[in-house]
Formats: C-alpha cells, sequence, structure tokens
C-alpha cells in the first residue's frame, strides 16, 4: 500500500528512496531510517549524471541568432 498525503503537494518517493537505501546501498532497516534526507540525497547523486548549469550568455546569444523568435526581415 502506498502512503499519500493529503495536500496538494507530491508525495515523497518512498519507494525510490528505500529501492536506493536497501537494495542499491545495502542498509540494513536500522543504518537507513538513521539516514538524513541531505545524506541520502548525497548517496543518490553518486548515481546520476551531473546537471549542467545554464549557458554562458554568449552561448545563449548565439542560440537567439540562429533561432530568433521572429523572421529577420
Amino acid at each position: 500500500m502506498a502512503a499519500t498525503s493529503g495536500g496538494d503537494a507530491a508525495a515523497f518517493p518512498w519507494d525510490a528512496a528505500m529501492a536506493l537505501g536497501f537494495g542499491l546501498l545495502g542498509h540494513t532497516t536500522a543504518s537507513f531510517w538513521q539516514l538524513t534526507p541531505r545524506e541520502l540525497a548525497s548517496a543518490a547523486s553518486a548515481f546520476t549524471p551531473p546537471v549542467a548549469g545554464p549557458p554562458e550568455r554568449s552561448a545563449l546569444d548565439a542560440l537567439m541568432r540562429h533561432f530568433p523568435d521572429h523572421p529577420v526581415t
């Protein structure tokens, strides 16, 4: 049975968190529940690719010139 929240906010992904903690990381029940959210997120980041930051202004300007919102007349 999946846990649900009563509000509009997205429910915490407990199934995914427990799959990571127990299955991938090999935590015991006790060690998993002693983790802080920051520790779990840090451990999960080892298995996900880094997220690129926003483009540099010069790259954005080049894209805007190459793909203008309005046709150049």
